[in-house]
């Protein structure tokens, strides 16, 4: 049997636990094609991609050009939910120039692009406005329960025994407003951060990676290094590997926010003391952790294409992985072009049930796909 026979045999066939073997995109593609011959409706191919694990990335372009096989909504949502979850894999070989790479000092010209292209374009960009669309896939469950005694005092219990979906899910999309100066996200002033009791959500609340500190860091470590030629948005792209010890990181992860559990009360009954109500309270897990990652360069003007950066964290940690990529391009506001963030992705693995007893151990994945549009003059006027 050919090799993408079987594929597809494993997608219309397997459980998820054998559907678990990654497969290339072209193998998928394939698979697809089967399914639409074979007259598949959204909702079956939807629950056979549910099950598909890429070992490389899909791209946009990729994607694109998988979309006359997809045959509704449903599985239009998983397509998209693979991009994000492929997005920091190497993508197929045929975006992989087989140019030889470049010899020591062709590198260092191009770092040096680099270099030019932060400090005296990118950190000149001025104070800006953008709309900010956000979607948000997850696993697990809606609502935990985070108590141990008899009452609590954590609200949405009604939720709490919800059985876990193993599989990631769109939970919604929103658009905010967002401000940036110097191409660097400027935080709220005053971001509400309402309790995961509340909103039963653990959240990214920082301002995420500032690409001139990244650059900074990365060349200060001495950790720089010639990866491979990549092909991004159809032209031939530079790649560097970079890592940032933790004593040199300014690096900050910190998300909002996760339940302590504690007893409020206690009841003494013939001799022995019995737990007799507990409280939750909540608390944000900030620290400052190593990282690695990679620089996707111009090799012509030096301008950061693309830039990938995973934190370095401890098992012991709330949040136990925090991936960013984010993808520049050039935008035009008022008659002048910029190069500003265009899209982005997080994925993260926390314990959602923070310090809660024996129930803290559980974990939740969820993938943050965003995308910046309506660039304007801080205080322009929108239509």
């Amino acid at each position: 049997m050919k090799p993408f026979l079987c594929v597809i045999a494993l997608l219309l066939t397997a459980s998820p636990v054998m559907a678990a073997k990654k497969i290339t995109v072209q193998e998928l593609k394939d698979a697809l094609l089967a399914m639409q011959q074979a007259h598949r409706g959204d909702e079956d191919v939807a629950t056979q991609l549910k099950q598909v694990e890429l070992g490389e990335e899909l791209t946009r372009s990729a994607m694109n050009s998988l979309a006359p096989l997809i045959p509704g909504p449903l599985s239009t949502e998983q397509l998209y939910l693979l991009e994000g979850k492929t997005a920091l894999l190497t993508p197929p070989p045929a975006d992989l120039p087989a140019t030889a790479a470049p010899d020591l000092a062709t590198q260092q010209a191009i770092l040096a692009k680099a270099v030019d292209f932060v400090t005296k374009t990118y950190m000149q960009n001025p104070h800006m406005t953008a709309s900010k669309t956000t979607s948000r896939f997850q696993d697990g469950v809606e609502g935990i329960r985070t108590n141990s005694g008899m009452t609590n005092n954590m609200p949405n219990v009604d939720r709490a025994w919800a059985t876990p979906n193993i599989f990631m899910r769109l939970l919604g999309t929103h658009s905010a407003p967002v401000e940036s100066e110097k191409g660097a996200e400027i935080p709220p002033a005053s971001k509400a951060k309402i309790p995961w009791g509340q909103n039963g959500q653990v959240s990214e609340s920082g301002p995420g990676p500032i690409l001139s500190v990244i650059l900074q860091e990365a060349a200060a470590a001495g950790k720089l290094n010639w990866l491979r030629w990549e092909t991004v948005n159809g032209k031939t792209t530079s790649v560097f590997s970079f890592a940032v010890p933790k004593k040199q990181s300014h690096y900050q992860v910190d998300y909002c926010c996760f339940p302590i559990t504690s007893d409020a009360g206690r009841m003494g009954y013939e001799g022995t003391e019995a737990n007799f109500q507990t409280g939750t309270s909540w608390k944000s897990f900030k620290t400052l952790a190593g990282y690695h990652g990679r620089f996707f360069i111009d090799p012509e003007t030096g301008a950061i294409v693309r830039l990938i950066t995973q934190a370095e964290l401890k098992p012991t940690d709330f949040v136990h992985q925090e991936d960013m990529r984010i993808d520049y391009g050039p935008v035009t506001v008022e008659g002048r072009s910029y190069v500003l963030p265009i899209d982005s992705f997080t994925i993260t693995e926390v314990v959602p049930n923070g310090d809660n007893y024996a129930a803290r151990y559980s974990v939740r994945h969820t993938l943050f796909s965003a995308t910046y549009q309506e660039y304007r003059m801080a205080g322009a006027a929108r239509n």
